[in-house]
């Protein structure tokens, strides 16, 4: 059932500290995985296989001894691993590398729509009895648990259609993620052994991530809540369980209900771009000492202690913003900046708040993945030591751009990008 109402700081505080103690994740908060249902749908079967030295059979029945020692019942062992064996199409979604680099204002666009930003009012109208409610147990403010909703399955309409107990058999016996799909499989024999859904039912993604708001297991365990009270939580069709499951995550990562995400800002000419990073945290009032200000063009608010961060998705020709700390929860509900804004972005359209701004002008082509291991291999051929040549541009290649920027005399923004690239090309055929 719900918790007591009147959400105190004390609670958040404990709250936080359970949440950093657990390390608990959503399935998109891995970076790797594209984490919703609404990547990919089930398909035709792949042609690359798992790797493991053992046979699928031995492998099986050792998993299946240590969820029995772990208190996993024996009738719940035999209907929900019968018949179980490994899906190629698992592991062919897990090794697919991404065509292209998505741009932010692709990202965004595609995200939050028109479309989306109306049916998100819509919805938020129908059932902001329950979610006020549930804002009042938890300090969760309405629009973000429909943001969220709408970003992770369309507000319930793309759930998954992979068997989750054999998505997950599937990646734990391969062994390049193999401990930690492990124990997220244990914990979805758990969920099936309480009772909170079959094994039949229980449909997700490919990487196991589930219901209306794509949990992993291990999400599930420590965060789904009951807040009907009929002994299930249902996070694939009760609402109730899916806001309250949503909220108390959410609450336990330390949200703060009395702040924004983050705004839009214009930075002044001359600004030091190495300052945009999540890295640097400033008082919103040294900020604006530094000339920073809102998209407008008014002041910054600057409540007394409260920090943030500046960060540019597109560039530095792109749009800015200026992050708070419940934009870093976002990113523990997954990792990407993009996809964090987004959620940010359309919780704030859809109370009625204006469109970004600036930065529409930007150089929107996408780096496409071979794009990508052309710009590190140039970069580590000339010196700026961008870490290995994988098509993934994180954080060590975006700092050696930046120290190639630097070297250049060109805005050390360190974003990977098509006219960084052919910038290389041409100080390489120098």
């Amino acid at each position: 059932m719900s918790r007591p109402a009147q959400f105190s700081l004390s609670t958040r505080l404990r709250r936080r500290l359970l949440a950093v103690s657990a390390g608990l994740l959503t399935a998109a908060a891995l970076a790797v995985m594209p984490g919703s249902a609404t990547a990919q749908q089930n398909g035709g079967q792949g042609e690359i296989a798992p790797r493991n030295d053992q046979p699928f059979d031995a492998w099986l029945q050792n998993l299946r001894d240590q969820a029995r020692n772990a208190g996993i019942g024996a009738a719940t062992l035999d209907s929900a691993l019968q018949g179980v064996a490994p899906v190629n199409r698992v592991i062919e979604l897990d090794r697919r590398q991404p065509e292209f680099t998505r741009t932010f204002w692709s990202y965004l666009d595609k995200r939050v729509s028109e479309g989306r930003i109306e049916r998100g009012r819509e919805l938020l109208a129908k059932h902001r009895d329950l979610l006020e409610r549930i804002e009042a147990d938890y300090g969760v403010q309405p629009r973000f648990l429909i943001a969220f909703w709408g970003l992770e399955t369309n507000f319930g309409d793309y759930l998954g259609s992979f068997q989750v107990i054999d998505a997950l058999a599937t990646l734990a016996y391969d062994q390049r993620r193999g401990d930690f799909f492990r124990a997220q499989l244990l914990d979805a024999l758990r969920i099936v052994d309480q009772g909170h859904i079959t094994a039949a039912n229980m449909k997700g993604s490919w990487a196991g991530a589930m219901g209306q708001l794509q949990f992993i297991p291990s999400t599930f365990v420590g965060h789904a809540v009951d807040r009907t009270g009929d002994g299930q939580k249902d996070i694939w069709g009760s609402l109730p369980d899916v806001f309250a499951s949503g909220a108390n995550y959410l609450s336990d990562l330390g949200w703060e209900g009395d702040q924004l995400w983050g705004r839009e800002v214009v930075l002044p000419d001359g600004f030091d771009l190495s300052q945009a990073s999540l890295s640097v945290r400033k008082p919103l009032d040294a900020w604006a000492a530094l000339g920073v200000r809102k998209a407008n063009g008014q002041p910054l608010s600057t409540p007394e202690g409260m920090q943030g961060s500046v960060v540019l998705p597109q560039g530095h020709e792109g749009p800015a913003f200026l992050v708070y700390e419940n934009f870093r929860h976002i990113l523990s509900w997954n990792s990407s900046i993009n996809y964090a804004i987004a959620v940010g972005h359309l919780a704030d359209r859809i109370v009625g708040l204006p469109a970004i701004q600036h930065g529409r002008d930007a150089d929107n082509r996408p780096l496409s993945f071979s794009q990508a291991k052309q710009l590190q291999r140039l970069l580590n051929q000339l010196g700026f030591g961008a870490g290995p040549v994988d098509g993934v541009p994180g954080s060590q290649t975006r700092a050696a751009i930046r120290d190639f920027q630097q070297a250049n005399g060109l805005p050390a923004d360190g974003y990977p990008s098509v006219a960084l690239l052919q910038r290389l090309q041409q100080k390489a055929g120098q």
